[in-house]
């Protein structure tokens, strides 16, 4: 287990990884520890067993407030000490890349990772939940790409993967005028898989979809991810060709021994970690 969080709480429970924004006094807000300890906390959850899936949701009232603006202008101020205007910019690249491995890591985890949200998911936080496996919130949250109204170009991940998940119109709408969109709208163009009355209602159904997931074969789980990411950049061809290589692999594991007894005996299967 990672040294204790600053801006997280993590819980892992009936095979579940419970991943909690915990930086409420400012409707968590991304500050700079929370882009070292979320990528810490997806690879302790990636490689521990019993963690089987993971839920992300936020305490307070909000989700994510997104980047917490301190902590860009203590960028700004690092990147302005350099006397060389190209080092200066090297040193920025590089910040940025940095900022986005963090939620590339939620990608990375193979373990399914859904995002609970609420209230406010602005800017940083929509770059976050893009790179979730699956979105749900609240009628009330609301998403909005904030850059824009910044004078800035939104760099984490929001540009790269917004337009793979919805409209390309709506994703262009929404990163060109900063509106917000609401939890019901966010549903109806995908951006959320549904929306839910309350916090309390939102956490109940994604743990219940979390707990089904979390009963299935975790090398199945695992597996699939790893197919749906590399078939959403790759033709349907190089995908069929992956996964014969994997299943040639992966296919007489344990699991589907285990799979089949139980739909013949008709039981439920019970698979190892």
């Amino acid at each position: 287990m990672p040294a204790e969080f600053q801006t997280l709480k993590l819980h892992i429970q009936n095979n579940v990884a419970l991943l909690t924004l915990n930086n409420p006094e400012k409707a968590n807000a991304m500050t700079a520890a929370f882009w070292t300890e979320l990528p810490q906390a997806l690879a302790h959850i990636d490689q521990t067993p019993e963690a089987r899936v993971v839920v992300l949701s936020g305490e307070g009232k909000h989700f994510t407030s997104g980047i917490d603006l301190q902590m860009l202008m203590g960028m700004k101020q690092s990147f302005d000490k350099f006397s060389c205007p190209a080092r200066a910019r090297e040193f920025l690249r590089l910040d940025i890349l940095r900022l986005q491995e963090a939620f590339t890591a939620i990608e990375r985890c193979r373990k399914p990772v859904i995002a609970a949200i609420h209230g406010a998911c602005i800017g940083g936080g929509v770059d976050m939940v893009t790179a979730c496996d699956m979105r749900y919130c609240t009628d009330d949250a609301f998403f909005v790409v904030k850059e824009i109204d910044l004078g800035m170009v939104a760099d984490v991940g929001t540009l790269q993967r917004l337009p793979k998940i919805i409209p390309d119109g709506i994703a262009r709408e929404m990163v060109y005028t900063g509106r917000k969109v609401s939890g019901q709208e966010a549903v109806r163009v995908g951006l959320a898989n549904n929306s839910f009355a309350d916090k309390e209602a939102l956490m109940e159904g994604v743990m219940n979809i979390a707990r089904n997931i979390a009963e299935k074969s975790p090398l199945s789980i695992r597996g699939t991810k790893e197919m749906l990411l590399y078939t959403r950049e790759h033709s349907v061809d190089e995908g069929l060709n992956y996964i014969a290589t994997w299943n040639a692999a992966m296919l007489f594991s344990n699991d589907i021994q285990e799979g089949l007894m139980a739909q013949m005996q008709k039981r439920t299967p019970k698979f190892e970690d």
